[in-house]
């Protein structure tokens, strides 16, 4: 039995040695690289954390790019080191995933919202559209835009996010029922693939990679740079809420609502559960001559349903918006 012992240490001994010689450490790998950016080894634990708040994921290290270059290069290194390390990679923007898809247990999460690519570039014309980098924001992109009297097609509620997060999940929002989710409204994207390759995509060129990425969760490739359809920015926006008790009533008017040609730009439900906070602030939902009415509302506890409406228009639309708000 002692020969026998003696005999496993050494056998497990040799393989750990092995293991060592094939996978050298991964931190002193990843310092030798030739990058703009830099790597954080110490102060990872905000990169294991993100909105959904369900998994926590350490990772070895967070990457902080100041180049597409920065990513392709740790890309291709783990790939390089191949498959046996199980090294991960996951490229994070505003932290907003629900499931965990921007984490990598001792993995590399690479900050997306430190990529310093080319300037945004907002081209007008008849079919205008927007140059931007993966790691920026909507509301960036916004602000930039409308200086030129143009803004995206397809939103978000919340603006405060990445253009190659919300790209890799699809987009959803009000607009979606006319003008389709935000990776319908893509023309074209620069990805670092799986490999550390950069490469160009769009309908006509390597579609696969191109439908792949759009809503692909991470999986397929790292969006860096996006180009962006965009059209003419309304002069003003009527804002309305409805609240709903019943359910049937709630689904069939949002229903009308988004197979109608005419009436409204933005349509969206949602469900409101023991809370009256958010009628505390309405505005075009209560008649404006008593202001009081929506700070006493109370759902006593019930489920209530709503919808959020908003029209477009210009000045010279008033009536028109006011005919189609009241019908």
């Amino acid at each position: 039995m002692l020969v026998l012992r003696s005999f496993m240490i050494l056998f497990f001994s040799c393989i750990t040695i092995k293991i060592n010689l094939c996978f050298p450490s991964i931190p002193s790998s990843l310092k030798t690289l030739s990058i703009d950016g830099h790597f954080d080894f110490e102060q990872v634990e905000h990169a294991a954390k993100d909105f959904g708040n369900r998994y926590s994921y350490l990772p070895l290290a967070v990457l902080y790019p100041k180049s597409v270059s920065d990513i392709a290069t740790t890309v291709n290194h783990v790939w390089q080191i191949g498959g046996g390390s199980e090294l991960k990679v996951a490229a994070r923007g505003h932290g907003h995933s629900l499931q965990g898809q921007a984490q990598a247990h001792r993995g590399v999460v690479i900050n997306m919202e430190s990529l310093q690519g080319l300037k945004m570039q907002v081209h007008t014309g008849n079919f205008p559209y927007v140059d931007v980098s993966g790691g920026e924001l909507w509301i960036n992109i916004l602000r930039e835009s409308l200086k030129h009297g143009l803004a995206p097609k397809s939103w978000t509620d919340y603006l405060h996010l990445t253009v190659g997060g919300t790209l890799s999940n699809a987009g959803i929002s009000g607009q979606a029922f006319r003008h389709g989710p935000q990776i319908s409204n893509v023309h074209q994207l620069e990805v670092v693939t799986g490999k550390g390759e950069v490469v160009n995509c769009s309908e006509k060129q390597n579609s696969d990679l191109f439908y792949s990425v759009l809503g692909g969760l991470g999986q397929f490739g790292i969006i860096t740079r996006a180009r962006i359809s965009l059209e003419p920015a309304p002069e003003m926006v009527k804002w309305i809420r409805m609240v709903y008790t019943d359910f049937d009533t709630f689904t069939r008017d949002q229903e009308k609502l988004i197979s109608g040609q005419s009436t409204f730009d933005y349509v969206e439900g949602f469900v409101i559960i023991n809370r009256t906070g958010l009628l505390n602030n309405w505005r075009s939902s209560f008649n404006p001559q008593d202001p009081l009415q929506a700070s006493q509302f109370k759902s006593d506890g019930r489920t209530l349903f709503c919808l959020e409406l908003a029209k477009y228009f210009n000045h010279e639309d008033m009536v028109l918006v006011n005919q189609v708000s009241h019908s």
